[in-house]
């Protein structure tokens, strides 16, 4: 069979900087080829060239066996290719429908829109991945999953022969990733060729024909998924043995740091938390997106603020009416979407660390900036973030390192309580045992660790005691040695102890 996709010593410099130092690659119809490596191995760079946003400086690119030359992303287009990437490009002020028309819809400077025929397709494309969308929905209201999804149906819309998924199932329920599963397979039934890019390895041994991996730039390695293990595949991606990637617990759990009674806020649909975290204890908070557990981390940060039940901060009841008394009273939290509200990225490192603790650095008029870059330059070296310097803007950090630099900025504030949402998501799994490693470090040295995640080997893998949310509620807490994965998803699903599928 011949491939669909075919590039040959792809090269691609910036620079000084070698992204691409002669990646080969092919992807055959019918076919879901992984491509995997660590944040920085040239997978984003790659994909630029298959979709015409970069000129490879070498190397060549065939699309269904015809040379492509000065690819561009309306050629890409026109030839079929496809990509959905995991933050979605979409016109927040537009309707779904009017999104999806935009992507297909080829039309001239005086061309009718026939609104009815547009509104169909979008109805249909949504029916097809089973997306319970309303085609009239304006985008910005649509939570990121619902975005992937529309994205997903402008892809199908497109006829696309080559669809390429960067990090599809990033925000998605589980629900919808099952959609997402049954979406790709069916692709592969229709002779589509799909390049499927996750950090989750149990999604490349559930879908994947065949992987790639990329190491600096460079392709490493081409095989069928069902010849490796999964050691072997991350010893491929990070070029040694991960020995460990949830550490052990060292020490038991000190004093109690953080007590809740009762807590609930009804704009955030939470209601009768009760619940204790200690010094030096990780507490891993399970369920399905929308259970509840970022809003009460919300509620604890004061975004907003309960409107029933207690907080106590070391034994001492506390009001928390915003974010600033948050801080003020030693709590911590690095939210999910570190692009949006974790770091800004035009700004340089050691501004994004101290922006929590500005008036520390800069009382009044005095500018201390010696002493930032010599607090930044510590947190570099302490958390292992891999930048040229202080000075670097966040936006030239790969994923994993942008997350650091998240969690050195709330370490600045010396918290006595943090709240991490979703710490390890979208980095890769070299950056996730680093990641993993610093926090059990924080734990060591007696920080108390309330860990939101929607990665269950993470929960298990991390947490001291495990608190399971469903609709807004706790419904249960399970110690360590009782905890595995069928009872959580049982909580977090309500089956009550019955099979889950």
């Amino acid at each position: 069979m011949k491939p669909i996709l075919k590039l040959t010593e792809i090269r691609k410099s910036f620079g000084a900087v070698r992204a691409l130092k002669g990646v080969s690659f092919e992807l055959l119809p019918g076919e879901v080829h992984a491509l995997l490596g660590e944040n920085g191995a040239g997978k984003s760079t790659l994909i630029k060239v298959i979709t015409g946003a970069h000129q490879p400086d070498g190397g060549t690119l065939e699309v269904a066996g015809v040379e492509v030359s000065h690819l561009s992303p309306s050629k890409a287009r026109e030839l079929g290719i496809a990509c959905i990437y995991q933050q979605p490009a979409l016109f927040p002020d537009l309707s779904v429908a009017e999104n999806i028309g935009l992507r297909l819809k080829k039309t001239g400077m005086f061309s009718r829109v026939r609104w009815p025929q547009q509104r169909a397709h979008a109805v249909e494309l949504l029916q097809r991945i089973g997306a319970e969308i309303s085609p009239d929905s304006e985008v910005r209201s649509l939570s990121m999953p619902e975005q992937q999804l529309v994205e997903i149906a402008c892809a199908l819309g497109s006829g696309a022969k080559i669809v390429i998924m960067d990090e599809p199932t990033a925000s998605l329920t589980q629900k919808e990733q099952h959609l997402l599963f049954k979406v790709v397979r069916d692709l592969r039934a229709s002779g589509v060729g799909v390049v499927y890019i996750s950090h989750r390895l149990e999604e490349i041994f559930a879908l994947a024909d065949r992987v790639t991996v990329l190491r600096d730039g460079e392709s490493v390695g081409t095989n069928a998924v069902d010849t490796l293990t999964e050691s072997q595949m991350i010893k491929l991606m990070v070029g040694r043995e991960v020995a460990s990637i949830y550490p052990p617990c060292e020490g038991a759990p000190g004093k109690v740091v953080l007590s809740l009674k009762n807590l609930g806020c009804a704009a955030g649909g939470v209601k009768g938390v009760t619940l204790d975290v200690r010094a030096g204890e990780i507490v891993g908070m399970a369920g399905l997106v929308g259970a509840g557990r970022t809003e009460l981390a919300r509620i604890l940060f004061g975004i907003t603020p309960a409107d029933t039940g207690e907080i106590s901060l070391d034994g001492e009841k506390i009001t928390i009416s915003n974010p600033r008394e948050a801080i003020a009273r030693g709590i911590a939290y690095v939210p999910e979407d570190r692009r949006r509200h974790g770091v800004i990225l035009e700004m340089p490192i050691a501004q994004n660390m101290t922006m929590a603790i500005h008036p520390k650095f800069f009382p009044g008029a005095i500018l201390r900036f010696g002493a930032e870059s010599q607090m930044a330059g510590d947190f570099i070296r302490d958390l292992g973030i891999k930048a040229y310097g202080p000075e670097a803007p966040g936006g030239s950090l790969s994923g994993g390192n942008q997350q650091k630099v998240s969690v050195a900025r709330w370490l600045a504030t010396e918290p006595k309580l943090l709240i991490l949402d979703e710490p390890t998501q979208g980095v890769d799994v070299g950056a996730k045992s680093e990641i993993h490693k610093i926090i059990r470090g924080l734990a060591k040295d007696g920080l108390a660790v309330l860990m939101i995640s929607s990665d269950l080997p993470e929960v298990l893998g991390m947490s001291d005691r495990i608190a399971v949310m469903r609709g807004g509620e706790m419904v249960d807490l399970i110690d360590k040695e009782h905890a595995d994965a069928h009872t959580v998803m049982a909580a977090a699903l309500g089956t009550n102890g019955k099979e889950v599928a």
